[in-house]
């Protein structure tokens, strides 16, 4: 059945009129963007199998390459660079509002978007937030990528980037493609030891992020491992 045969109050747009985004499942957001479906499947049923498509991992599907979303049956290339261009916009919303933002007064705000930059990550990034001294972002940017450990993240590396930047403060980035927050060792005895060495150079390490699948990503600050 097409949505335009369901009962008005069930159409994914109508209920975005009625009730605000934030009412809607990621099928109903999604089949907005898709506007129609295919024979035998809605646009809510297309964006179903979408989202399947990708175990369920929103990140995953926001990071998948053009090519892959249109291989879905029912999207094609021009819904796929529809929605790849939506991602994008988030993303730059985001990235925007994290550079106007003085003292990073919203957390919350640095969680979504390092969600939207790591979780679809198929292999582990480091990433550095550097900021100013008024904790204002100057530069976020990917400095690793694979297994991370003390021995594939050069402290040495991270502290010329700090002082290249100008930078008074960090936040630092990583994902779990596992889907598991949990630290390991590894991570601990890395942030110990990225901490020591930009302490030399008067940089102070903030917060440690650890991105996993949709939950919320897990902060070093917040379960006292800084």
């Amino acid at each position: 059945m097409a949505i335009t045969d369901w009962p008005e109050g069930e159409r994914p747009r109508e209920r975005l009129l009625a009730l605000g985004p934030a009412a809607l499942a990621d099928a109903e957001l999604l089949a907005i963007h898709l506007r129609v479906g295919v024979r035998g499947k809605s646009a809510v049923d297309v964006a179903r199998d979408l989202i399947s498509a990708f175990d369920g991992n929103l990140g995953a599907l926001v990071d998948a390459p053009l090519v892959n979303l249109a291989k879905i049956p029912g999207v094609g290339m021009a819904k796929a660079a529809q929605l790849k261009a939506g991602f994008e916009l988030a993303r730059r919303a985001l990235a925007q509002e994290l550079a106007v933002r003085d003292n990073f007064s919203s957390p919350g705000m640095v969680r979504d978007w390092l969600r939207l930059k790591l979780a679809g990550e198929r292999h582990e990034i480091f990433m550095a937030l550097w900021l100013d001294a008024q904790n204002r972002l100057l530069r976020a940017e990917q400095l690793f990528a694979g297994t991370l450990t003390q021995t594939s993240v050069y402290p040495r590396e991270v502290v010329r980037k700090a002082l290249e930047i100008n930078a008074a403060a960090v936040i630092l980035a990583h994902n779990h493609p596992s889907g598991v927050a949990e630290p390991s060792v590894a991570d601990e005895l890395l942030t110990r030891s990225l901490r020591e060495a930009l302490a030399l150079v008067d940089v102070k390490v903030l917060d440690h992020f650890i991105v996993a699948g949709n939950q919320p990503p897990l902060s070093f600050a917040e379960r006292g491992l800084l």
